[in-house]
């Protein structure tokens, strides 16, 4: 099997998980959308609730795990994913701001020091799935 095969089917598995785990527990990613787009926390540029981001954004993981495993669809598809990923990364800066602040705890911290690097090998697996 070819590595590139193998690269573009994992990542999809993985954005497939995600986007189930979205719906299912949408609680765990509310630290990542970033409040000024929440209407429930009265963002200034708020146009959906934070369950609504959360529920909204599985959409594009499940699109970019389906045109991933298609040939035909993969470079478009793990394009759009590795600009998904990129703009995932202001929410988890977002996230890490908030688990520093004077709300924050030490498992916030933990959490979200943890969650913020893993979006460069994120990143750069999707651009490598182009090939």
């Amino acid at each position: 099997m070819k590595s590139n095969n193998v690269r573009a089917w994992s990542l999809a598995a993985l954005l497939a998980a995600s986007a189930v785990n979205h719906v299912a527990n949408p609680k765990f990613y509310y630290p990542v959308v970033p409040a000024v787009l929440c209407t429930d926390k009265e963002g200034a540029l708020g146009i959906m609730k934070r369950r609504q981001w959360v529920l909204a954004s599985a959409a594009p993981e499940a699109l970019g795990a389906a045109g991933l495993l298609l040939p035909g669809t993969r470079k478009l598809a793990a394009t759009a994913t590795t600009v998904m990923f990129i703009g995932f990364t202001f929410g988890h800066l977002t996230a890490l701001r908030h688990a520093f602040g004077p709300k924050g705890s030490t498992e916030q911290r933990r959490i979200h020091a943890v969650r913020l690097p893993l979006q460069i090998p994120l990143v750069a697996w999707a651009w490598k799935s182009r090939a």
